[in-house]
């Protein structure tokens, strides 16, 4: 095949894939938001975020892995024009969803004491426990959304849940200023305002997201007149046998980041503020990755259902090129800007915080170099995943990134993280080997799979 047998495919890929990136950068905004204005009030503030968002990165890894079931098996009904089949995947999805997400609640509700018994600065507990129970409830209707946007990714209407993303921000961003900071005749709240701005988002986002599918001729009949209790245990039981291994998935990579945000808690609050800005940027370079993943997924999807492979093949690796490509770009800018992009996050004209502020930013420019290393294996893997999402092949793959991440990454993050050792670019060192091994061994798991197809089609 020559080069523009991928190019080709570019332009319909990132239609596809922008929309799915931009909601998906909204999510991390929200955060990017939360992590900025939180660190005008000092480092502890921020730090106190970080620890709280640990456990709510774990709960909504395991919700949102769970949900991209709905996705390849709606673009499977889709381009089979089985309308019934596609209704029902919606629906049983929507029912889990709304489940998982009343148990992922109640499961961090239970988790909170945790945080006194994981070496973790005192003042920054104190700080984390009411905003991670405010934030641990907008779980639920996150969740939720993920149910339909995963519906909507299915049927290649990519744009609604960036729609109701970009609302969701707007208003995010209003609260937060008000709430924080305490304007307009309202009570300064600090970090809880923050989580009250996410709660209230989040529900807004759900229901306007419900609405403009409600609306569209092509998904009306799918979110309205749902009977919501009359389920069948197949349709339950397909779904839970793809959600729960991409669950896991999901799960194992960003428990190996929360690691190394608890990793960089033993290190203190300066090691800890320094981590979260050096991971909220990366989480935003990795969220056009996610878009691309989505794309792979319903392509893949998509061809699987026409039962044309090595077109399938062709598409997917068209995207992984385009991934590449981006990696390439993100990488230059962190190593350009490295010691730049962690000013955003701090208030360097205040003169009571002025040494620990300059230990943050020392040690977060540090951390963007790894970060740079790490852009092209960890956009690699996620959206091989997602093509392998949308073959349906998710059992191998979720032991690919156990062994990947935790049998590899993290001892590695572990040992070398040590204060005697390399601290906070230690943790990230283990980071990196992680996100290679995963994407090494995710790409040849593809491989095999779409080289077996073609020959079975063959003959």
């Amino acid at each position: 095949m020559v080069l523009n047998d991928y190019t080709k495919e570019f332009r319909y890929n990132l239609k596809l894939a922008s929309p799915v990136i931009l909601g998906m950068l909204g999510h991390t905004f929200v955060s990017f938001v939360d992590n900025v204005m939180v660190g005008q009030l000092g480092a502890a503030e921020l730090a106190a975020v970080s620890l709280g968002n640990s456990f709510i990165f774990i709960a909504m890894s395991i919700g949102i892995g769970f949900s991209t079931a709905i996705t390849p098996l709606v673009a499977e009904a889709d381009s089979e024009q089985d309308f019934a089949k596609g209704k029902s995947v919606f629906k049983h999805g929507f029912f889990l969803c709304t489940v998982l997400g009343l148990v992922l609640f109640l499961m961090l509700l239970f988790a909170k004491p945790l945080m006194y018994v994981m070496d973790q600065p005192e003042e920054v507990v104190q700080l984390a426990v009411p905003y991670l129970d405010l934030v641990a409830f907008s779980l639920v209707p996150l969740i939720i959304f993920q149910a339909f946007k995963q519906f909507s990714d299915g049927l290649s209407l990519t744009k609604y849940p960036m729609y109701a993303t970009i609302v969701a921000n707007v208003l995010n961003v209003i609260i937060n200023y008000i709430l924080i900071f305490g304007k307009f005749g309202f009570p300064e709240m600090g970090i809880v305002g923050a989580a009250v701005g996410t709660l209230v988002s989040r529900f807004v986002m759900l229901f306007y997201l419900w609405w403009l599918l409600a609306k569209r001729e092509k998904s009306k009949a799918y979110v309205t007149q749902i009977k919501f209790f009359k389920l069948k245990k197949q349709a339950l039981q397909k779904l839970t046998n793809l959600g729960l291994p991409s669950a896991l998935q999901m799960f194992f990579e960003v428990g190996i980041f929360t690691s190394a945000i608890w990793l960089s808690g033993t290190l203190g609050a300066n090691a800890q503020a320094a981590n979260q800005i050096a991971l909220n940027l990366s989480s935003m370079t990795f969220m056009v990755a996610m878009g691309l993943s989505v794309a792979a997924m319903i392509r893949v999807g998509n061809q699987k259902g026409l039962k044309d492979f090595k077109a399938l093949k062709r598409i997917a690796e068209s995207i992984f090129l385009v991934g590449f490509v981006f990696a390439v770009v993100f990488a230059l800018v962190f190593v350009i800007f490295n010691t730049m992009l962690p000013d955003l996050y701090v208030d360097l004209d205040d003169p009571n915080n002025a040494v620990d502020t300059a230990e943050v930013v020392k040690i977060a420019a540090t951390l963007l170099l790894a970060a740079a290393v790490f852009q092209i294996s960890d956009s690699l893997q996620v959206i091989t995943l997602g093509a392998l999402r949308g073959l349906q092949d998710v059992k191998i793959p979720t032991v690919i990134t156990f062994i990947s991440y935790w049998i590899i990454g993290f001892p590695i993050s572990y040992f070398l993280g040590k204060e005697e050792a390399y601290g906070s670019l230690g943790i990230w060192l283990g980071l990196l080997a992680g996100l290679t091994v995963a994407a090494v061994l995710l790409y040849m798991r593809f491989n095999y799979l779409t080289k077996k197809l073609i020959s079975k089609a063959i003959k």
